[in-house]
């Protein structure tokens, strides 16, 4: 097969906030290479360039392919991106501001990218390959240290004019409730994120209602990690299995919701937290989405676990950079 007509290869780029991955992949999306690094923070614009493009060098490198054999790069980035100008807006964590990343990936690939949510490519990734193919219409939830959300809707993206639309995480729960880094009260990601568990467990531990947790890692909310929660409930902290039940009734009623507004076939339920636990999420937010829901929806859904784990960001990326860039 002439070089002309041979199928293009994918890259899927997944920032995340200390890591950087590349992989590449062939046209029916087997992995043939791949690159990590740790981000660098607080080095700038230029500085995070050049990292990336090391980062996709490196991906090239193991795949032992060309940038000309690239047919586009996808990226999924954990934070505001204007998905129509393939601008990163801001990474406070990184120092960046205004990446042009699109454009700079354009120029030193000679191909096409598109920039997305993490989460976004993630539930597309799960979509295309993973727990929601066979799905016309899915949404993601992946509590972790916020709470992310991503919806695919027959075969797109769902998003709005210039950037994703599905921050779930804050969805007004209780509107007299904990304050949220976004400047809102009451946001899911205060009453249900790992980190509203964790320091309702700490307060448990430090009460000494949780005496297994409190013996492994004291009430260092540092520490308290989802499998240590989850070894805690196992060995009898029957207080934490309460505060983590709790959090999953709380998605439940905004899954219920979702479902009362855009009746979704498929819900995925991934992040460090399910993985963890699978069978309690699954279980309690299904239960308590279906008690929220409008009565005509309550069956129209499934409540299951994302399948790909990590590789759902960077695979989603390149599924996604297909989808939009193949001719």
């Amino acid at each position: 097969m002439s070089d002309a007509n041979r199928p293009p290869y994918w890259l899927g780029f997944d920032l995340g906030g200390t890591k950087m991955l590349a992989k590449v992949f062939d046209s029916d999306f087997r992995e043939i290479g791949r690159e990590r690094k740790r981000t660098k923070g607080h080095g700038g614009v230029d500085d995070g360039l050049d990292r990336i493009n090391r980062t996709i060098q490196g991906a090239l490198e193991d795949a032992k392919i060309q940038s000309s054999d690239l047919g586009g790069i996808g990226v999924g980035f954990p934070g505001p991106v204007d998905m129509q100008r393939g601008i990163i807006l801001e990474a406070v964590n990184l120092g960046w501001q205004n990446m042009p990343l699109r454009k700079f990936l354009k120029k030193e690939f000679g191909c096409g990218a598109v920039i997305a949510n993490d989460v976004d490519v993630g539930v597309y990734g799960e979509y295309r390959f993973g727990a929601g193919r066979g799905s016309r219409f899915v949404i993601g939830v992946f509590p972790g240290t916020g709470i992310g959300g991503g919806c695919v809707y027959e075969g797109k993206i769902f998003r709005g004019t210039h950037s994703s639309c599905m921050e779930i995480g804050h969805l007004q729960i209780d509107p007299h409730g904990h304050l949220c880094g976004c400047g809102h009260f009451g946001c899911l990601e205060t009453e249900a994120s790992r980190l509203a568990i964790a320091a309702e467990a700490a307060k448990a531990a430090c009460r000494g209602e949780a005496p297994h947790l409190l013996d492994q890692i004291g009430a260092d909310l540092r520490e308290i990690r989802s499998g240590m929660l989850a070894e805690a409930i196992q060995q009898g902290d029957k207080v934490v299995e309460k505060i983590v039940r709790r959090a999953a009734e709380k998605i439940g009623v905004a899954v219920g919701n979702l479902v009362t507004t855009m009746c979704p076939d498929t819900i995925i339920l991934g992040g460090g937290l399910v993985e963890a636990m699978p069978k309690l999420f699954v279980d309690v937010v299904h239960s308590m989405a279906r008690k929220t829901a409008m009565s005509p929806y309550r069956d129209s859904f499934q409540v299951i676990v994302a399948e790909l784990g990590d590789d759902a960001g960077a695979l989603g990326a390149a599924a996604w950079a297909a989808e939009c860039l193949a001719e």
